[in-house]
């Protein structure tokens, strides 16, 4: 008999080589129809795997995480079964789940896969998904799984074997098709209802342009046919709020071939909105005690060398800049800390001095893949609102807490309430990814743990996500769409102090090491302008959007008029202009409203007589007429 422990604490014994779906049966027939994976002592696994020892069990449905993980990892081998079965001789690359839905990579061989072609896929995998195959596991050896794949001339799936040692493979197989995983997966395709094929891109195997380069086929599938609806709804809204687009309609950012890929040109009234986010963080950051400062946007390949940066980062970096010096070799910066440790360490610090706050808006530069690159979310150039703090260990907690404090005032301010703190530490299996000792890791991924713990967040822990020298605590933000993106970021650092050599004197009157806190609320400017903008379709708060309002004269006889109630505004600190063209009123106020202007204040003989202003507000029409004097005090009091 073996020992299972449920998540209430609960403990119940069962034979050995009973199965998660036996115990799920066990407690009630409906959780067994709903169940489609369990956590057994923290592996997901299949439902139908032998349990042989004492495990803590939880069980996973559609509404969880892991639930949809393993329900569309599923479904890409269903992906892969209508594709062969649809294209015989097809090869296949890998097939993992992402946020939403899934992917494969194949190599069609001569064939190309069309847009024509995906209806034809979409029906063979519902027709295949009717006959409730089985999800069927099983261990093979090293030689067996060269010979399968060798048969088959599937040469993506041997290299794929050439990593893998015997006794860690594993085949799965539903209906007709065989393929190398490590799972989970569901019992079988039957819950599999709602089936859309996305999107066709190419995808260079493992990454490499100097592979060859497959067709990735992505799809989602769901088990309820409205459920996709619903989905394939905010796919809808999420065009219409595409950055992008409104960034183009709204004269916020350009793109330059000539300046080159990946590198942001701000427009005035996009720099009005960033600087207006920047001042708005800098205040904040003023009143809790941080000091701003300022560093080149290149240094030498030596700083980057000392902090770590160049071994693990270098080669997928933008390129040395050389000079006519011999062996004198320069960086763009990839980040900003290795300066930032310059600063505290150009003079003896003393323990009275801690915690130092080093806050900048520091422009970085790295070298993203230009199939990688996306509007403001991923580019090659970009701003983060960064800041280090220099403390004692005693200080962690607290300084910690501090910035936990000022990261959620700032998402509340511009209404992303919904989020969770992803707690990133190191992947135990894969050390050599990172810097530092065993013992500074640990110190710092618990001062992270128990920090998150007492402030009470709503907390997903991750392995292998950690930066290099310090595991971190990101802010998954929920946009208005219910889509999840990584914004803000808090990383505990021993690392880096070392590396540098930093100290301070102690009460002790003896050396000691700092701890480093690296955080940025925002992340980058470009990446969360760009969430911000589609989070709010192009409807900024008042108090940052570019223009709060735009005059709109009937007539010429009212354009003098009108400038008169823009410089009384003005001078109340609003901001707005004038739309003196020649066209009808009908059109400049539609012209004004896919603008996103918040206020468009209407003039005509009426209002220049009693020196007034007729107020139409974005989404709302018509709100009567106001003096001017009157609509200033409205709009100040909505800051």
């Amino acid at each position: 008999m073996i020992n299972i422990t449920f998540p209430d604490g609960n403990i119940r014994q069962y034979a050995a080589g009973t199965t998660a779906m036996d115990v799920a049966k066990s407690i009630s027939e409906g959780l067994a129809r709903v169940v489609l994976a369990a956590g057994v002592n923290g592996e997901v696994r299949d439902l139908m795997r032998p349990i042989n020892e004492d495990a803590r069990i939880v069980f996973y449905k559609w509404e969880d995480k892991e639930g949809k993980n393993t329900f569309w990892h599923s479904s890409a081998h269903l992906l892969a079964e209508a594709l062969e079965s649809l294209y015989p001789g097809i090869k296949f690359g890998i097939g993992p789940p992402i946020e939403n839905g899934f992917y494969y990579d194949v190599d069609t061989g001569d064939r190309m896969l069309t847009a024509a072609d995906l209806p034809k896929i979409e029906q063979k995998m519902l027709e295949l998904a009717r006959n409730k195959s089985e999800y069927q596991r099983r261990e093979v050896s090293k030689a067996d799984a060269v010979k399968y794949f060798t048969e088959k001339g599937d040469e993506y799936k041997l290299e794929l074997i050439e990593g893998l040692e015997d006794g860690q493979i594993t085949f799965y197989q539903q209906g007709n098709f065989t393929d190398l995983c490590k799972g989970p997966h569901i019992p079988s395709t039957e819950p599999i209802k709602a089936i859309k094929i996305l999107n066709l891109a190419g995808a260079y195997w493992r990454g490499d342009e100097k592979r060859k380069q497959l067709t990735r086929v992505y799809a989602i599938t769901f088990p309820k046919q409205k459920e996709l609806e619903e989905y394939l709804h905010m796919l809808e809204e999420a065009k219409k709020r595409d950055h992008r687009k409104l960034g183009a309609e709204l004269e916020l950012f350009m793109f330059s071939e000539k300046v080159g890929q990946g590198l942001p040109l701000w427009l005035p009234k996009g720099t009005a909105l960033r600087q207006r986010l920047e001042d708005f963080l800098k205040k904040e950051q003023l009143k809790r005690g941080y000091q701003p400062v300022i560093t080149p946007h290149i240094g030498s390949k030596k700083l980057y060398v000392t902090s770590g940066h160049w071994e693990k980062y270098g080669k997928d970096s933008f390129q040395p800049i050389l000079t006519p010096d011999v062996d004198e070799e320069f960086l763009l910066k990839p980040m900003n800390c290795p300066h930032h440790c310059e600063i505290y360490g150009h003079r003896p610090r003393s323990y009275r001095e801690l915690p130092l706050r080093f806050a900048e808006f520091g422009t970085v530069y790295r070298y993203e893949m230009s199939g990688e690159l996306h509007g403001l979310t991923r580019v090659r150039g970009f701003t983060q609102d960064d800041a280090h703090i220099f403390c004692t260990e005693d200080q962690i907690k607290d300084e910690f807490l501090a910035v936990l404090d000022l990261t959620r005032f700032v998402l509340a301010k511009l209404g992303f309430d919904k989020f969770t703190a992803q707690i990133s530490l190191r992947d135990p299996d894969n050390k050599q990814k990172y810097i530092g000792t065993d013992e500074n890791w640990q110190k710092a991924e618990q001062a992270i743990i128990e920090a998150a713990a007492e402030a009470g967040l709503n907390t997903v822990t991750e392995l292998g996500e950690a930066a290099f020298y310090g595991p971190k605590l990101d802010f998954m933000v929920r946009d208005a769409l219910g889509r999840s993106w990584q914004l803000g970021t808090i990383q505990v650092d021993y690392n880096l102090p070392e590396r540098f050599d930093l100290t301070y004197v102690g009460a002790d009157n003896q050396p000691h090491r700092p701890v480093m806190i690296h955080r940025a609320p925002f992340g980058s400017m470009e990446r969360f302008t760009g969430v911000l903008i589609e989070h709010c379709a192009g409807k900024f708060p008042l108090w940052l959007s570019p223009e709060q309002f735009a005059i709109l004269p009937v007539s010429d006889k009212f354009v003098e008029y009108s400038y008169q109630v823009k410089q009384q505004l003005e001078a109340d600190d609003l901001r707005g202009f004038v739309d003196d063209r020649n066209e009808t009123i009908g059109r400049k106020i539609r012209d004004n409203e896919l603008k996103r202007i918040p206020f468009l204040l209407i003039v005509g003989e009426k209002e220049q007589e009693s020196g007034t202003v007729s107020v139409r507000r974005q989404g709302e029409g018509d709100q009567g007429a106001l003096s001017v004097a009157a609509f200033a005090d409205l709009v100040k009091g909505m800051l």
